[in-house]
């Protein structure tokens, strides 16, 4: 069993990005521009932003945070966003979702200008990506692709089974892997809580993609002997042996399937980390974009 180490791939992008997010401005006279707006004080978001904030300082990104309260009305939500889309010198947005009951995320996601959605959310963004044509892909199945990428796992012909339908990973995910391209030219079937034999299924795949979200869902009895393995989930379990009170757990049983898995993906230490070198891609690429470079 080989481990998809995603410290390792991360790590390598972020010193490439470094290397041409250096060059590039110099070039325009400043550096690439993040904006991140939060919403309340979730822990979860704070932390998921704390660490995008970081990992733009190493790698040469400007970052600023727009913070409202978990009261805030929608409409002034939006203004936010507006005002962001107007600023020139501002590259990339990203609204940290999950938003309050009372905001409607489509509404929100709507309003970023689609040349600034480097989270990939944007409809114009998710079109052109089912029409494979040059745009923002989400920052989670982008992250995935390039973690295959680094690893050169042979994809061509494969057999892949993605597990979930949310439009943030698995209907994206889908779509990426199946497209005429390196990584991708498998042929997938994407299953979520309706399909039937679910089990038997995956048993036939060659790359599983398992992002539904229940801790410890993929079992080795689902997963055939060689399999590519990637683990999109990260939910907090409550674990009275951890000084937080809570161990992070992914979708898949890492201790069973590890042994019949060719190659795995931990948690955390996998797609979380590639999901932020990702956005950080994502955000190099809108800056070039919007610096006409």
């Amino acid at each position: 069993m080989i481990l998809l180490d995603g410290k390792i791939a991360a790590s390598a992008i972020k010193e490439k990005l470094k290397t041409q997010i250096t060059q590039a401005t110099e070039k325009a006279g400043r550096p690439p521009h993040l904006a991140a707006i939060l919403v309340g004080n979730d822990g979860a978001s704070e932390t998921y932003v704390a660490s995008k904030i970081k990992n733009c300082a190493l790698t040469g990104i400007k970052s600023s945070l727009v913070r409202l309260a978990d009261t805030v009305p929608e409409y002034e939500l939006i203004e936010a966003i507006k005002k962001l889309n107007a600023d020139d010198h501002v590259d990339g947005i990203l609204v940290q979702l999950p938003l309050p009951a009372h905001i409607k995320e489509e509404n929100i996601i709507s309003v970023i200008a689609p040349h600034k959605d480097v989270d990939g959310f944007h409809p114009v963004n998710a079109g052109k990506l089912m029409l494979d044509q040059k745009g923002f892909i989400p920052a989670t199945p982008l992250g995935i692709m390039l973690l295959l990428q680094h690893y050169h796992i042979e994809t061509s012909g494969k057999h892949a089974v993605v597990i979930g339908r949310s439009n943030i990973v698995g209907r994206p995910m889908s779509v990426l892997l199946s497209r005429n391209n390196n990584p991708g030219n498998c042929t997938v079937t994407l299953t979520h809580s309706r399909t039937k034999n679910l089990p038997d299924i995956c048993r036939q795949a060659d790359i599983i993609v398992a992002a539904l979200g229940k801790p410890g869902f993929l079992t080795s009895q689902m997963v055939k002997a060689g399999a590519v393995i990637i683990d999109v989930g990260i939910t907090r379990v409550k674990d009275e042996t951890k000084l937080s009170g809570y161990s992070l757990k992914g979708d898949v049983d890492f201790a069973s399937v590890s042994q019949t898995a060719g190659y795995i993906t931990p948690v955390p230490g996998g797609v979380g980390l590639m999901t932020i070198a990702a956005l950080l891609t994502n955000t190099y690429e809108a800056f070039l974009n919007n610096t006409h470079q």
